[in-house]
């Protein structure tokens, strides 16, 4: 499995699948998943609320798929990150959470290329180098990382490619 970097958009990344850090309404909000929503166009809405009317909100560290609608990508994996209130080991764990099971989800589905932005380091105040942290070695300890071809880690801002780069 390759592993990638880019300081960019996410919404206009070209891969099988990028992931969404959704809420758990999965309705879109602020930030990555606001810009997903917005530029994916109302089919990931419709696909979402499909999701909820069967399962109910998503819960914090799990994962669901749905179209892309109008992106470049085929998929959205749309995965909730934890809100970061100081409880390290738990939410370190959810965070982890986020990337193995979307990771999974990927497989299932035969996804051979994936994008990740950085989960929960927005306005759910994750500190970015843990994070990235927990990212990276995630995705390097994936069991089943060769049937992935390709993990982009997407960083919007100078800060988080900063600490990527640094790590990877």
């Amino acid at each position: 499995m390759k592993i990638e970097l880019l300081k960019a958009d996410i919404t206009e990344i070209e891969v099988d699948a990028i992931v969404n850090a959704a809420n758990t309404s999965l309705l879109g909000g602020g930030g990555v998943d606001g810009a997903i929503h917005r530029k994916g166009g109302k089919a990931i809405l419709e696909a979402c609320i499909q999701i909820r009317n069967k399962q109910g909100s998503c819960k914090t560290g799990e994962a669901v798929i749905t179209t892309a609608g109008n992106l470049p990508s085929k998929y959205v994996i749309h995965t909730v990150g934890p809100v970061w209130n100081g409880d390290k080991e738990e939410k370190s764990k959810l965070l982890a959470d986020c990337y193995t099971n979307s990771l999974n989800l990927a497989i299932q589905h035969g996804i051979k290329s994936i994008a990740f932005p950085n989960i929960s380091t927005g306005i759910y105040h994750f500190p970015k180098d843990k994070a990235a942290e927990i990212a990276v070695k995630t995705v390097k300890d994936f069991e089943k990382s060769a049937v992935i071809e390709k993990v982009t880690f997407v960083c919007f801002d100078d800060e988080n490619y900063k600490i990527y780069k640094s790590l990877l």
